[in-house]
């Protein structure tokens, strides 16, 4: 028996378009576009982008100032928990800082991190309303969940967003602040 091998090569590629083409409709379709949807419908979105892998969802936002983070994780957890399943999310959220909120958060960082390093998250707020006398006109919200501590500062045009891990092992260099 001979084998062709111009049939043989264009059924070998057109077995691979089929199926990695199908994947990659699944995967587009099926699985990031419901769960790009559910992220841009919350209320202070403006764009966002998802990118998922077997370990993990990331997502890459762009919000509004005053946006509530604690309260968007929650929200995409739940929306998108059948998409999600057990990967982790892990948020990039992009900076629309000013100088004034750079220099805020610069002479909050070092309290913040020692109220992180020992647990003791309470002092956070009181570090930052400490701060809001001496930088009037930015308003800091800090919110908890079982994963982070999310830290907001805006002065109503700008903002800055800066997502803290509460797990020892997962602190460090805080790529966000």
């Amino acid at each position: 028996m001979k084998l062709r091998l111009m049939p043989v090569l264009l059924t070998a590629v057109l077995t691979a378009a089929v199926l990695f083409g199908g994947w990659f409709l699944y995967r587009e379709f099926a699985v990031q576009e419901p769960l790009e949807k559910i992220v841009s419908s919350y209320k202070g979105v403006n764009a966002s982008q998802v990118s998922i892998n077997r370990s993990e969802v990331n997502l890459k936002l762009d919000l509004q100032p005053g946006t509530k983070l604690r309260e968007l994780v929650q929200y995409i957890e739940t929306e998108g928990k059948t998409i999600i399943g057990s990967r982790t999310v892990k948020l990039d959220v992009t900076q629309h800082s000013n100088q004034t909120l750079d220099d805020y958060w610069n002479k909050a960082l070092f309290s913040v991190a020692e109220a992180m390093e020992s647990g003791k998250y309470t002092l956070i707020p009181e570090t930052l309303n400490d701060l809001s006398k001496e930088f009037t006109g930015v308003q800091a919200t800090t919110e908890i969940d079982d994963n982070n501590v999310y830290v907001s500062l805006s002065d109503g045009k700008e903002s800055k967003f800066i997502i803290l891990p509460r797990q020892a092992e997962k602190l460090g260099v805080w790529n966000n602040a």
